[in-house]
């Protein structure tokens, strides 16, 4: 059994909106200055919680920012659903690429992926957020799959990987401009690659 992050639980009344302010303060926190600068001080001002209580719960600042980015799998975001594989990964990747170059969006999805570098229990949320992702996109692939736009067994979060891969590359390693063309052309492929069978297991 996996272990859980303290800080994790979702309690209800008093407790809860502790938990709700303080993991969106660190999140405020690691957008504005990143996961180096990050400090329990500087969470309980703008949060209003104690020090004391935040470290008995999460122990650190560390501690802080796992719990923080498990809140994106308590959300109730869902797939894109346009009608054809092709449609829906390219809506996928626009999300994608809208979070990672908007300049109102981008400095917090830009400081966890640096967390992570930094820090392994920050490496563990992220995880466990694609991994979250990852499921609620398998969607994509059962409708694919249903309209025969795909063949039964493709693997949904290889074709998701597929997709994203490319995006990521040019985001992080190559540092290239990324918009609406680059993302429609990755899902054409992805899509073509997929009809083809590609990303059934063993094919």
């Amino acid at each position: 059994m996996a272990t859980e992050i303290p800080g994790t639980t979702r309690p209800g009344g008093r407790t809860e909106r502790t938990r709700q302010a303080v993991l969106h303060a660190t999140l405020a926190e690691l957008g504005a200055h990143g996961y180096a600068a990050l400090t329990v001080d500087a969470v309980a001002e703008r949060s209003g919680i104690h020090k004391t209580t935040i470290y008995r719960r999460w122990g650190s600042a560390e501690g802080l920012v796992a719990a923080a980015l498990g809140l994106g799998s308590e959300d109730d975001w869902q797939a894109p659903d346009t009608g054809s594989l092709r449609g829906d990964l390219a809506a996928l990747l626009e999300e994608l690429v809208r979070y990672f170059t908007d300049p109102a969006l981008l400095a917090l999805p830009t400081a966890s992926v640096s967390a992570a570098f930094l820090s392994e229990r920050a490496a563990d949320a992220l995880r466990d957020f694609y991994r979250d992702r990852h499921a609620r996109s398998a969607v994509i692939i059962d409708r694919a799959v249903a309209r025969e736009e795909a063949p039964a067994g493709t693997d949904a979060v290889e074709v998701v990987r597929a997709a994203c891969g490319p995006l990521f590359y040019r985001l992080f390693i190559s540092r290239e401009l990324v918009d609406q063309s680059v993302s429609e052309g990755i899902a054409r492929s992805v899509a073509i690659a997929t009809s083809a069978g590609a990303y059934v297991p063993g094919s």
